[in-house]
C-alpha cells in the first residue's frame, strides 16, 4: 500500500480521485490548495503525487518544483490545459506523468501504480560508468561521489540507457519503454527530459549522445 497526495481544489474531483485511489489499495491524503499540499509533504510521508495545475494561494507546478527538489517521488499533473508547451512545462517541472481533464480516473489509478512499480523495481546490482554511478536498490544517482537529485522519470531513462550502453533508442522507443504505450505526449517530451538530465550530469552529460534523426544513445566511454 502505498500513500498517494491528491493536490486538487475541486471537491467533485478530489474525492472521486481518492476514492479510486483507495480501492486500489493505497492510502489517500488530500489537500484543495498547493500551500496545504507543501505542508502534508513536510509532516508525512508520501509515496506519490497527483497535482492539479491551477489551485488557490499556490500553484501545483511550483508544489511540484518544490516536491521535486525534496525527493524523487512519482508525480502526476492533472490540468485543463492540453497544449504542448504547457505539458512541456510540466515535464520541466519535475512531472513524470500528465492527464487532461477530463480524464478516466481509472487510466490514472493505471499510471499511477506503474509508475509506483517502476519506482519500487530495485535489481541489486550497481551502475558505473566514467563517474556515474547508479544505485537501482536506493534509487540514489552519484556524480564523482556527490549525490545528484533526478526526478522519477529521469532515474529510470539514466538507468535504461546505462543498462544498454551503446544502444540506439528512438524516441519513440523510450516512450514507449519509459512513459508507457498509452502515453499520450510527443517525442518533445523525451527532448525535454534528456535536456534536463544532461544538466544533472554536468560534465558527466557527454555520455548521452544525440543521433540526429535516430534518437540517443549512452556511450560508456567518452
Amino acid at each position: 500500500m502505498a500513500t498517494i497526495l491528491v493536490a486538487e481544489d475541486e471537491k467533485n474531483i478530489r474525492d472521486i480521485i481518492a476514492e479510486y485511489m483507495r480501492k486500489g489499495g493505497h492510502r489517500c491524503l488530500t489537500a484543495d490548495d498547493g500551500v496545504d499540499a507543501l505542508a502534508i509533504l513536510k509532516s508525512q510521508s508520501v509515496d506519490a503525487l497527483i497535482l492539479d495545475v491551477i489551485m488557490p494561494h499556490l500553484d501545483g507546478l511550483s508544489v511540484c518544483r518544490i516536491a521535486r527538489e525534496r525527493g524523487n517521488m512519482p508525480i502526476v499533473i492533472l490540468t485543463a490545459k492540453s497544449e504542448e508547451e504547457d505539458k512541456l512545462k510540466g515535464y520541466a517541472y519535475g512531472a513524470d506523468d500528465y492527464m487532461t481533464k477530463p480524464f478516466s480516473p481509472r487510466v490514472l489509478l493505471a499510471k499511477v501504480n506503474a509508475l509506483l512499480r517502476r519506482a519500487s523495481f530495485s535489481p541489486g546490482e550497481v551502475l558505473g560508468a566514467g563517474k556515474i554511478a547508479l544505485n537501482p536498490g536506493s534509487r540514489q544517482a552519484f556524480v564523482d561521489g556527490q549525490e545528484i537529485s533526478l526526478t522519477h522519470t529521469e532515474f529510470e531513462m539514466l538507468r535504461l540507457f546505462m543498462e544498454n550502453p551503446g544502444r540506439t533508442f528512438t524516441r519513440d522507443q523510450l516512450l514507449d519503454q519509459i512513459w508507457g504505450y498509452d502515453f499520450a505526449g510527443t517525442t518533445r517530451t523525451v527532448d525535454v527530459h534528456m535536456k534536463n538530465l544532461r544538466q544533472k550530469l554536468g560534465s558527466e552529460g557527454k555520455h548521452l549522445v544525440t543521433l540526429i534523426r535516430s534518437g540517443y544513445k549512452f556511450e560508456a566511454a567518452v
